[in-house]
């Protein structure tokens, strides 16, 4: 399976950016680029990219009217492009896949390319899933020897990465699941769990502090206590989510 890519920033060097990491991905094909708004719609029209990366920011309309200004649809795939985090709330508004804050961290662009594959390929295996979003996992099967149980989604409060496997935290008690995080990340609700860190993820109304550091990262204090660690490359995002 390809995705066709459309690369929409008024920087060279950002769109460069894109490119090179896409390069990386050889199911990525990049059929175009533009420095503009005015220009993004006319090739979203035009081309039909299957996915687009769009600057939030540019001269004339910005990229979230270019998005607006198409019938939902005829939307591509988007994945926001921003330094901004107030533009999340915007974001959700015409249904993007994800945004991404600059300076754009790896580990987030191979989330946002994992969700943009997961979302196609549901597409193509049924049109008539182009509104709507990937299903999220309500339970989680751990097996423990020839034992089975199951952990609901609802219980968890946050996870973390543990090599091979994740570690899900319910109340006082650790289940591991063979599965690593970063593809656990796709079938957990956006709207409800967030990356805090490449080897952490937090339920959203776990949390009920959050400390600034010093070196822009951020110490969270759960609602049972638990402190963690937010790294400073999701804190933005974080921020954003916890708003919305």
């Amino acid at each position: 399976m390809t995705l066709r890519v459309l690369v929409v920033d008024d920087e060279p060097l950002a769109r460069g950016g894109v490119r090179a990491r896409l390069a990386a991905h050889a199911d990525m094909q990049v059929i175009g680029e533009c420095a503009d708004g005015e220009a993004a719609l006319e090739s979203m029209r035009e081309l039909r990219p299957d996915l687009v990366f769009i600057d939030v920011q540019m001269p004339g309309i910005n990229g979230l009217d270019a998005l607006e200004r198409l019938p939902p649809q005829e939307r591509p795939l988007a994945i926001l492009l921003t330094a901004h985090a107030q533009f999340a709330l915007r974001a959700f508004a015409v249904r993007a896949l994800d945004y991404l804050l600059k300076p754009v961290d790896e580990d987030r662009f191979a989330d946002a390319l994992d969700r943009a594959r997961q979302m196609l390929a549901a597409h193509r295996r049924d049109p008539s899933l182009a509104e709507a979003l990937p299903a999220h996992a309500s339970r989680f099967e751990i097996r423990l020897g020839q034992r089975v149980q199951w952990v609901d989604v609802s219980r968890i409060d946050w996870i973390e990465a543990q090599g091979d496997y994740a570690g899900l935290h319910v109340g006082e008690r650790l289940h591991l699941l063979r599965e690593p995080l970063h593809k656990l990340a796709l079938r957990l609700d956006p709207a409800q769990f967030v990356r805090i860190h490449r080897s952490l993820i937090v339920r959203l109304d776990r949390v009920a502090e959050l400390q600034a550091l010093s070196n822009r990262d951020c110490l969270l204090r759960l609602r049972d206590g638990t402190p963690l660690r937010a790294s400073r490359t999701y804190v933005d995002a974080l921020r954003a989510a916890l708003a919305s």
